[in-house]
């Protein structure tokens, strides 16, 4: 797959502060990329200088192929954007936003703007100003707003900000779809790392703006510790039982309830017999691997590491 966002030394300062820092950063065409980072990492001011919103203070922009400069504005027609909080023409419908949203890129189709409202699932709002809307809803139509044009990318910052757990789940399931029937690449910022894990090709993690990973999720989930985890009522009791009657050493007890055994030649079955025959309560135990989320954490507090490949 080619390349389609491509940035080098890519960095920006404010008053001789720099809040993005030397970012070299590859999107690929047909892909969802997460972008991960703490608050105030810098994600949104690289997707803000990818949008040509600001300007880099160094470095190079290269979108489909083509180097991003201050007169160029061809490529960003073929993009679909949320940054931060999206703002509507409030006292006119979802439709009529569509409509001159459309109208002002060029891009005036009603068949796509209508698709969109029906991706999203916003129906029944057809005559409802959109000062009515909700904050779940406004994100839905910005999304909606985003991929009305029929973009080539779309670059969302935090798309699913107040959506409840159904919405979160449906816009996982819509922006799959983008990607595999119409073909668009997605790059994504969220801090629900758990929804990346299940939608990213790739990720990129970010740290006081500087790009210190960026990993296929391919390659995370071979690389993963596999344990199996078991909740119990009585952890030091199960521990003695795991050292003792088991003969295992390597296993750590977490917080709370949870112990987890990084044994592979054990199966649970046999681990959950012993401790039942022990009088030790057992309320789960399960084979798991460290989530994203782990994997995050781990690449944060690592601190200087340079990207891995993909």
């Amino acid at each position: 797959m080619s390349d389609i966002i491509r940035t080098r030394r890519l960095s920006k300062a404010y008053q001789g502060i720099e809040a993005v820092s030397q970012v070299n950063m590859s999107v690929k065409r047909g892909e969802i990329y997460g972008f991960l980072g703490p608050n105030g990492a810098g994600k949104t001011t690289v997707m803000k200088m990818l949008l040509n919103l600001i300007k880099p203070t160094e470095g190079e922009i290269e979108l489909f192929g083509e180097l991003l400069t201050p007169g160029v504005i061809e490529p960003l027609k073929r993009i679909g954007h949320i940054i931060e909080t999206p703002v509507f023409y409030d006292r006119l419908t979802a439709e009529r936003n569509l409509e001159l949203h459309g109208e002002y890129m060029g891009h005036y189709n009603p068949k796509a703007m209508r698709e969109a409202l029906d991706l999203v699932q916003l129906r029944g709002i057809e005559k409802k100003e959109v000062r009515q809307f909700s904050l779940g809803m406004k994100q839905r139509l910005g999304i909606a707003r985003a991929i009305s044009t029929r973009p080539e990318l779309l670059i969302l910052d935090e798309p699913i900000n107040g959506l409840d757990p159904a919405g979160i789940q449906e816009m996982r399931v819509l922006f799959k779809r983008l990607r595999d029937e119409f073909g668009m690449t997605v790059l994504i910022s969220s801090h629900i790392l758990a929804e990346i894990e299940q939608i990213a090709d790739t990720v990129g993690v970010i740290d006081g703006g500087r790009l210190i990973r960026e990993v296929s999720m391919e390659r995370i989930r071979k690389t993963q510790t596999q344990y199996i985890e078991i909740v119990t009522d009585d952890v030091a009791r199960a521990a003695y039982v795991l050292e003792n009657q088991l003969g295992l050493r390597n296993f750590k007890a977490m917080e709370g309830r949870i112990i987890r055994v990084y044994e592979a030649n054990i199966q649970p079955i046999e681990i959950s017999k012993q401790l039942i025959l022990q009088d030790v309560g057992v309320e789960s135990i399960n084979r798991r691997h460290d989530s994203l989320e782990e994997y995050f954490f781990q690449v944060i507090k690592g601190g200087d590491e340079h990207a891995a490949s993909n």
